[in-house]
């Protein structure tokens, strides 16, 4: 079982979608606004948000910043189809990803299952009873990639340090705090330096996207990480663009 704040201001969808996460065995907190979704945060403790972004108040987008400021929680979008910009707004703001309502009950519970292997780890099962959403660096945020890869000590790369086993990264000896997403990414490219990635690859592979899924999850994802851990992102050595092609990690 997961719990799950659902914050959703339209009332058809806030009880479709939480009936159907309570079917699966979901324990369900639902906001109807970003305000009192913030409120029900620290109370509720959830392991997941899901985030409708047009909200009446204060938007969804802020809610995504506000929780980003202090909790590395998974953050999955609720979006209207149409709304792709403010979809992409919110990947960039720190969300992890996204679903197009309507959405089913197993696309729900698929995503949710995809976004917390990221938090606990492939034996955690379907819920995060042991993840502590707020605890730091995105801070069990890749198991998933890790479990099917060494993951025995740190390894530096110039300024970065990169544990794969405590799943933190460092920089010049100073933590650097990464959401679910930005760490799996990551884990993922710097375990094959120099190796060359397609977005869709990367989609499949850290995502999870089993269908021809949205690239700008990746962009937007590569975008938050280079902020994090480049010196100038515009002219990144650790996550590079390979142009036509996708994305690297180095070579340094």
């Amino acid at each position: 079982m997961t719990r799950v704040l659902l914050i959703e201001d339209d009332p058809a969808v806030r009880k479709g979608v939480d009936l159907a996460l309570r079917r699966r065995g979901h324990e369900v907190e639902a906001a109807a606004s970003g305000e009192t979704g913030l409120l029900a945060l620290d109370r509720f403790r959830p392991e997941l948000v899901l985030l409708d972004l047009m909200l009446p108040g204060m938007s969804g987008l802020e809610v995504c910043r506000r929780i980003r400021e202090t909790q590395q929680i998974p953050i999955i979008i609720l979006s209207a189809r149409g709304d792709d910009i403010d979809m992409v707004v919110g990947l960039e703001a720190g969300a992890d990803d996204y679903v197009v309502k309507p959405a089913s009950g197993e696309v729900l519970q698929a995503r949710m299952r995809a976004v917390l292997r990221r938090v606990v780890g492939e034996g955690g099962g379907d819920g995060a009873r042991e993840a502590d959403p707020g605890a730091g660096a995105g801070a069990r945020g890749a198991s998933a990639a890790s479990s099917s890869r060494s993951a025995s000590s740190s390894v530096t790369y110039g300024a970065l340090t990169i544990d794969r086993a405590g799943l933190l990264v460092t920089k010049n000896g100073r933590d650097v705090v990464l959401a679910p997403s930005e760490l799996k990414l990551l884990l993922f490219l710097s375990d094959s330096p120099g190796q060359v990635f397609s977005r869709q690859q990367l989609l499949e592979q850290v995502w999870e996207h089993s269908f021809y899924g949205d690239v700008r999850l990746v962009d937007a994802c590569v975008m938050r990480l280079r902020a994090k851990i480049e010196d100038d992102s515009r002219a990144p050595a650790y996550v590079q663009t390979v142009r036509g092609f996708g994305y690297r990690f180095g070579p340094l």
